[in-house]
C-alpha cells in the first residue's frame, strides 16, 4: 500500500511539473479515443466524424486547461510552487544573486 502511495504521489509531482505536456496527451487520446468511437457509428459522414473528434477534443483539452488553472492556483495559493522553483534555482548556489 505505501508503494502504491509513493507512484501515485510520483505521478501527481509529474504532472504538477509537466502541466502542458498533459494537456497535450490528453488531447491527443480525447483525439483518437473520439476517432475510434466515431468511425464505428455507421451512416455518419467522414467530415462529421472528424467534426465530433475535433469537438470532443477541444471539450477534454479545456476541462483539462481549467483542471491545471485550479492545480496552479492551490499551488500558488499554497506556496508549494515557490519551494520548488527555489530547490530548481538552488538559491544558494546562484552565483547572479545580489
Amino acid at each position: 500500500m505505501g508503494e502504491e502511495k509513493r507512484q501515485l504521489q510520483s505521478i501527481r509531482e509529474w504532472i504538477v511539473e509537466h502541466k502542458l505536456r498533459t494537456v497535450g496527451a490528453l488531447w491527443a487520446s480525447g483525439i483518437v479515443g473520439s476517432m475510434a468511437y466515431n468511425w464505428s457509428q455507421p451512416n455518419m459522414k467522414t467530415s462529421v466524424r472528424i467534426i465530433h473528434a475535433r469537438l470532443h477534443a477541444q471539450a477534454l483539452t479545456l476541462a483539462a486547461l481549467s483542471g491545471a488553472a485550479i492545480v496552479e492556483y492551490y499551488d500558488h495559493k499554497s506556496g508549494a510552487k515557490a519551494e520548488r522553483v527555489a530547490k530548481f534555482l538552488d538559491i544558494k548556489e546562484n552565483p547572479h544573486r545580489d
